[in-house]
């Protein structure tokens, strides 16, 4: 098996909820650790993959919102640090992938499936090989314990339940 490297200056994980039942607030996590294996990233079947995000490293653009988010009405970041994924089965569907794993949010852990596309391979100019792949799942936040809300005036909550996680990744072979 080959250790892989996520190149987090071309990488990102991020997520997307409804704000106000009208439009979409944006976020990111800037601090994570990834660990990946396989004996061929263009057949992602033989991986293994986990990650470990840093929920003090949320990022919505907005600070207050971001604080927020740690508190215990939401992420409760000083008794829950981190978010985790670790990978259970890779299957391939027509040219991209389902990754199914265990999800742990505020130490709430469920199956959930990305839907991955594999972007490809190339050479960067240094003569290093990377690869490339994009995923996508949709969560129900309540379910992982994230439960605060407002109701709105003109009916409708503030927040949305379900929440789109999405993940892009360059690899490359660990030194």
């Amino acid at each position: 098996m080959t250790k892989w490297v996520v190149d987090q200056s071309h990488s990102s994980v991020g997520f997307e909820v409804k704000h106000m039942m009208v439009s979409k607030v944006k976020g990111q996590f800037d601090s994570y650790t990834a660990a990946v294996e396989a004996e061929d990233l263009t057949d992602l079947t033989t991986a293994t993959i986990a990650f470990n995000f840093d929920v003090a490293s949320i990022n919505t653009r907005s600070e207050d919102r971001d604080n927020h988010l740690k508190s215990a009405d939401f992420f409760d970041v000083e008794n829950n640090p981190t978010i985790e994924f670790k990978s259970t089965n890779i299957t391939k569907d027509g040219e991209d992938y389902k990754v199914t794993g265990d999800l742990t949010i505020k130490g709430v852990t469920k199956p959930v499936t990305f839907d991955v596309e594999y972007g490809g391979k190339g050479k960067n100019p240094w003569g290093v090989e990377v690869y490339g792949f994009e995923a996508e799942a949709k969560i129900n936040r309540e379910e992982f314990g994230l439960t605060w809300n407002a109701a709105l005036e003109t009916g409708g909550v503030l927040v949305g339940k379900d929440i789109k996680i999405k993940v892009e990744l360059e690899v490359n072979p660990a030194a």
